[in-house]
């Protein structure tokens, strides 16, 4: 008998429906482990529940208790080891996909508690911990009942900063330290001024009181923890903060499956630069052969609205660019809902120059857009506004607009969520992809001939006009690539903060307080590689799938078949577009 059962069994299993039910069946099992999976991790990250339109998360906090951290930690392993168990190739194509882009998450939170020790090393965690911006910047609830949010938030500040002082080891990264104090100082500046006037419409006395209460406790712990890291941390920190080749390694290939060597990649990054630099040079001798390219880039710097006009002027540019995409047939823009120029609010002003403020995937209430534009203010000195807005000439404005934009991050949030994408896919998203399509989209509008002349015969004016265009983009590009080739020689090859900040100044000519600033970005965020590593990603991925398509090769089906799935590792982005196995693994 168990013999011909077994036999009955083999025999269905061969069968067509049987596998579809094996499939069916495993992906179901899928789907409540990754169900699981998202539930514990907002649990844990309530602030980024909220950030994407998952209201029950509402006022609550992260726990940075060593109990609570610990149990973290425990359930990233256990569901790093769970997911293991799934075999892609017996999951449907789309579930096969979701796991891998889950895979790669958990692999990235394990990797920053684990290899980086965020909550033992970086003082800037805790820090951050009052980043309640989404509460006044989103009006998803009545103000009051956001202000209770607020309330119950605010309350925990002291007790995670209590926190701060137990989990951090004894030594700690000098530039850690550095920019901690002054994130922890601005935090508490932004709770005593900016967040207190945001919420002015505040019409319930009693909140009010429960929120200046609440709200002063918070600002003062934040300062007192300033003074702490700079009293008792910052004499005995260190310059301990490089990965070390094989962790880093390790980071590109766990979480966005780019199993190259870093040395590898800092070749290539090097080759870019120098045709980049080269590209730039050879702009500027098209604008003015007798002055040098920084000579010429800072005249260009000079074209730039009058104060009163620079909303409105980025505003026509925007809807001059996103008519530009539509009329090229560059991308499918999915939805007539436009974003928004508006004047960065005030709150923001200190750390914001030009952002895009998108609702989050699952938000139902507060879906406006809003490109924010941060002004000159009224009382800055002649000399500081014309600074200021030399980084708002036309041409640097519009390479911004379309990173931002059309047809950078607004047209990539569009399109998700039109997609069918799953929870999974709208929920988790690779570093490279997200800014590697956004600085790729930089690239792709000068090649498709933004800012050319229209006429089939241009003059000279024309052509100066394409070449400051050109300049433009090809400034932003070298930042980015510095970006790469510091972040690879800061963390395997013993690169000093005082090298990278004159790579900067050197390479794509910054000035040396804004030159520091990237630097030390890079000894904390090795992953800002990831804005010119993805781009070179897109890059070959459309040369492939050109070389693919042949005759029926169209931009705009690549870049709409791109933003159909989510925001994976673009890695799984050459499995679904490329019908040629061999090819799947040459990501650069």
């Amino acid at each position: 008998m168990k013999l011909l059962s077994a036999i009955f069994l083999s025999v269905a299993l061969c069968l067509p429906w049987a596998s579809s039910f094996a499939a069916q069946t495993a992906d179901a099992e899928y789907e409540a482990v990754a169900e699981e999976y998202i539930k514990g991790y907002f649990a844990a990250r309530p602030l980024q529940g909220t950030a994407i339109g998952l209201h029950e998360y509402d006022g609550k906090i992260t726990d940075y208790s060593r109990l609570a951290l610990d149990a973290e930690l425990s359930r990233l392993r256990r569901f790093d080891d769970r997911l293991t168990k799934f075999d892609p190739s017996k999951l449907s194509p789309r579930q096969s996909l979701d796991l891998r882009i889950l895979q790669a998450a958990v692999k990235n939170e394990l990797f920053q508690m684990q290899e980086m020790s965020v909550f033992e090393r970086n003082p800037m965690v805790y820090a951050r911990a009052a980043d309640v911006n989404v509460y006044v910047q989103r009006n998803f609830a009545p103000l009051e009942d956001r202000v209770r949010s607020l309330v119950a938030i605010e309350s925990q500040i002291p007790n995670i900063l209590i926190a701060a002082r137990t989990n951090l080891n004894e030594v700690l990264p000098k530039p850690y330290v550095e920019l901690a104090i002054q994130i922890a100082r601005g935090s508490s500046d932004f709770l005593k001024k900016n967040l207190v006037a945001a919420t002015a419409g505040l019409k319930d006395e009693q909140v009010r009181a429960a929120f200046q209460d609440a709200n002063r406790r918070a600002a003062s712990a934040l300062a007192e923890y300033a003074a702490w890291l700079e009293r008792e941390k910052l004499p005995k920190s260190s310059q301990d903060f490089a990965l070390g080749e094989e962790k880093y390694r390790r980071l590109l290939a766990q979480t966005e499956l780019v199993d190259l060597p870093p040395a590898k990649i800092l070749e290539i990054g090097m080759g870019q630069l120098k045709a980049e630099q080269e590209a730039f040079a050879d702009a500027a001798k098209k604008i003015d052969p007798n002055k040098s390219a920084i000579e010429v880039f800072k005249q260009i710097q000079n074209e730039h609205p009058k104060p009163e006009n620079l909303i409105p002027d980025v505003a026509r540019d925007l809807d001059k660019i996103r008519k530009y995409v539509s009329s090229h047939n560059l991308v499918t823009i999915p939805s007539d809902v436009r974003a928004q120029v508006k004047e960065t609010p005030q709150y923001l002003r200190a750390t914001s120059f030009a952002s895009m403020d998108t609702p989050g995937p699952f938000e139902k209430r507060a879906t406006e857009a809003y490109y924010y534009v941060t002004p000159t203010e009224s009382d800055w000195p002649e000399k500081q506004k014309e600074e200021w807005l030399t980084a708002f000439n036309y041409y640097t404005s519009d390479i911004v607009s379309i990173h931002e934009a059309y047809p950078g991050h607004y047209v990539q949030f569009l399109r998700l969520n039109a997609s069918p994408a799953s929870k999974v896919e709208k929920i988790f998203g690779s570093y490279a992809f997200i800014e590697g399509w956004a600085h790729y989209c930089e690239q792709m509008m000068i090649e498709q001939g933004y800012g050319n002349a229209t006429s089939a015969s241009p003059n000279e004016e024309d052509t100066k006009r394409a070449a400051k265009y050109r300049m433009a983009q090809a400034d932003e590009a070298l930042l980015r690539l510095c970006r790469l080739c510091v972040s690879i020689r800061l963390h395997t090859q013993n690169m000093s903060i005082d090298e990278a900040t004159k790579f900067f100044q050197e390479n794509c000519y910054y000035e040396e307080k804004p030159a520091r600033s990237e630097a030390m970005r890079g000894s904390f965020d090795p992953g800002y590689l990831n804005y010119t590593l993805g781009k070179l990603q897109i890059l070959k991925l459309r040369e492939d799938y050109k070389a693919q398509q042949g005759d029926e090769f169209s931009l705009r089906q690549f870049h709409n078949e791109l933003l159909n799935h989510g925001m994976p590792p673009i890695r799984l982005l050459r499995e679904i577009m490329l019908k040629d196995q061999a090819k799947w693994d040459e990501v650069l």
